[in-house]
């Protein structure tokens, strides 16, 4: 994960829970030397990940705040599992929770939802992959979460790839032809060219344009197999729309390459996660860095 992508999340999202003023609550009532520590609890199974995001939460508040990573992104925890444990200036750790918890929870749960979803194609060709469609600002995070859960990251944005869909073609007259012409001729090279199709005329027209990719566009699986026996393995195809945890294995069987699920990043249910902070002496305990990101 691009860690400037991750600094400037944390800033903005310190910036709309803290403001100018800071944590009001605390500073009024907590004393200014008080310490305490935390443990970052599982409170159901899960692929755990943003943890490097929790730490640089804590880090961002307060540099000297401790933490002491005890998992990996990418493992998978149970219930009552310790993550992590923070160690600190009791405003400080008050300050950073609830922006630490929302990150990694929500992280948590899209590597969650990833896992199941490989688990759902386990032993076919089938790769899933995300999409574009992730909360603003958090893409960095949530495609690394992605990775963690197993899946595969389609493109990261609009500058890394070329998707041809159906406001692109209807700029250029209709003509799936002329827009595959001038994504090869003026697009950069050695970028695959993947053109979105909604039924088998365009399929065609794709494929004899020499379309890399073809994305079968909300195509229900009788039509899908259809597409796949006319491609004839000419070319790869990805499916998107309509996709989802119930619908992967008949997909896996169909013969497609790939399945888009936006689900991944824009549904994943946040994970149940648990930070207790309590008033502690002052501790002798070393800080530890984040555990390596896989």
């Amino acid at each position: 994960m691009q860690q400037d992508y991750l600094d400037r999340l944390i800033a903005l999202s310190l910036d709309e829970d803290l403001g100018a003023a800071g944590d009001v609550t605390s500073l009024a009532v907590v004393p200014a030397d008080a310490e305490g520590s935390g443990e970052l609890v599982a409170k159901e199974q899960m692929i755990i990940a943003g943890l490097d995001a929790f730490v640089r939460v804590f880090h961002m508040v307060d540099a000297e705040v401790e933490v002491e990573v005890l998992k990996r992104d990418g493992d998978e925890i149970k219930p009552k599992v310790v993550a992590a444990r923070v160690h600190g200036k009791l405003r400080s750790l008050l300050a950073a929770e609830r922006t630490a918890l929302n990150l990694v929870q929500r992280a948590a749960g899209i590597a969650t939802l990833a896992q199941q979803a490989v688990t759902a194609v386990r032993g076919s060709k089938l790769r899933v992959l995300d999409t574009r469609k992730t909360p603003p600002g958090m893409r960095g995070l949530a495609k690394h979460a992605v990775r963690m859960g197993g899946a595969s990251n389609h493109r990261f944005g609009l500058f890394d790839g070329i998707l041809i869909k159906d406001n692109h073609i209807a700029a250029v007259g209709g003509d799936i032809t002329e827009a595959v012409r001038r994504a090869k001729l003026n697009g950069p090279r050695l970028v695959k060219v993947e053109v979105e199709v909604t039924n088998f005329k365009q399929l065609a027209e794709a494929i004899e344009a020499g379309a890399d990719v073809i994305m079968l566009d909300n195509m229900d699986d009788p039509q899908i197999r259809e597409a796949v026996k006319l491609t004839a393995n000419r070319v790869p195809i990805e499916v998107s729309g309509g996709v989802t945890l119930d619908r992967l294995p008949r997909l896996a069987k169909l013969g497609v390459d790939f399945v888009s699920m936006g689900a991944l990043t824009h549904s994943a249910r946040a994970m149940d996660l648990s930070l207790e902070i309590q008033t502690t002496k002052k501790s002798a305990r070393k800080s530890r860095p984040a555990a390596p990101q896989g």
